[in-house]
């Protein structure tokens, strides 16, 4: 019985058929490129370009945050569900950090699964 965090596919671990679904599944997280202890920035994640039909859609984006430092970690962020023909796979959302670490964004994919991505944070 494989662990669920080997069930959540990455560029760096697709296999098989899920190599050519990383482009289109990975969510893509923008950050600005310079981020200071304690003061509010935004992000945004999305996936795409996909599909926004019934039967195949991103139906879940959720952003997590592992805090350098933090004993007990991540720390859910965001989640977002998504209604297919209507909403578009995009989060955005403002963030005050006061430790770097690194942010992981989850999209769920009715059809290719749960895919990860992940941006470290610096000061």
């Amino acid at each position: 019985m494989p662990r669920f965090s080997e069930l959540i596919y990455t560029p760096e671990t697709a296999q098989g058929q899920a190599i050519s679904k990383a482009e289109t599944h990975t969510p893509k997280i923008v950050v600005p490129e310079t981020i200071k202890p304690g003061e509010p920035f935004k992000i945004q994640v999305t996936v795409g370009p996909h599909p926004n039909k019934p039967e195949h859609s991103i139906r879940r984006i959720e952003l997590y945050y592992y805090e350098e430092g933090r004993p007990f970690n991540p720390i859910r962020l965001a989640t977002i569900e998504l209604e297919p023909g209507y909403a578009e796979p995009k989060l955005e959302i403002t963030l005050k950090l006061e430790k770097p670490g690194t942010l992981y964004a989850i999209a769920y994919c009715n059809l290719h699964g749960l895919w990860e991505a992940r941006k470290e944070i610096k000061f």
